[in-house]
């Protein structure tokens, strides 16, 4: 089958993709993909660009230096397709935006872990410990969503879960210090805090050792990655071609072959 490039493990993983200037009036058969900082876009350059070439398909890449610019060149159609968003930050961005981006298949993706240097073990949380979280309010949600899961907080009945702050926090009974702070300072300051709850394409970028995570967020659905197109495109046979070479049988294998510490979250739609 297709020559798939062995993943390597996330925090042994360094990227450059070649940047091409964008311009997506092609025969059909040239995908042009807009990439972000990230896990995800690596993922497609190593497992789907080698699917989609014996396909009969020609990639080529445009880089840019966040989502945000990646998604308004989508829109612009500048590029073909991008997969470093969640169905959540696509429907913000159409909304703010007036853009028609559209989600058209899960990707495997990395959620946020519950992080430490001090610990072992859920087990050894203890009273007064402190923990970092996240300062932004999608992220923030999603720790507070986590320390929940793990049972270490209680939120109110009536709290928003996708709009969490720390006065939703119901109960606390280890009366843990939470230090908010940019996300990506968090893995600079874990030798110096009990717990760190770090956004998966943060560990990524800091490359954090996956051995170091203790838990792990249930993603909730609209948190799960996508590969994403515009409206006028969806039909287009490579968006076919790209969905299913996210379903190649030999591209998920090898992606838990890869999978240390359950560090890829693979989505049940994507299992034949």
């Amino acid at each position: 089958m297709k020559k798939i490039i062995a993943l390597a493990s996330a925090v042994a993983m360094s990227f450059g993709l070649a940047s091409c200037a964008g311009n997506t009036e092609t025969d059909g058969k040239t995908i042009t993909v807009g990439t972000s900082p990230g896990p995800y876009s690596v993922l497609f350059k190593d497992g789907i660009e080698p699917i989609l070439k014996e396909d009969g398909y020609e990639v080529k890449y445009t880089d840019f230096s966040d989502l945000l610019q990646a998604n308004t060149a989508l829109a612009e159609g500048s590029v073909d397709l991008n997969v470093d968003q969640h169905s959540a930050y696509t429907r913000v961005f159409n909304e703010e935006k007036g853009a028609d981006l559209v989600n058209f298949t899960d990707i495997p993706t990395v959620p946020a872990g519950l992080y430490s240097e001090r610990h072992a073990s859920l087990d050894e949380v203890a009273d007064g410990q402190s923990v970092a979280i996240p300062i932004d309010a999608s992220n923030l949600s999603r720790a507070l969503n986590l320390l929940k899961d793990a049972g270490w907080i209680t939120l109110k009945p009536e709290a928003n879960p996708a709009l969490l702050t720390v006065q939703d926090v119901a109960d606390n009974p280890h009366n843990l210090d939470f230090k908010p702070m940019d996300s990506a300072g968090i893995p600079r300051v874990l030798p110096d805090v009990d717990w760190g709850v770090i956004p998966g394409s943060m560990s990524y970028a800091s490359k954090v050792d996956p051995k170091l995570q203790l838990f792990q967020e249930n993603l909730r659905p609209e948190l799960i990655l996508n590969a994403t197109t515009t409206e006028d495109k969806v039909n287009e046979e490579w968006v076919n071609a790209v969905e299913e070479a996210y379903r190649d049988p030999e591209f998920l294998q090898s992606v838990e072959d890869q999978n240390v510490n359950n560090y890829w979250f693979i989505p049940d739609s994507l299992r034949g």
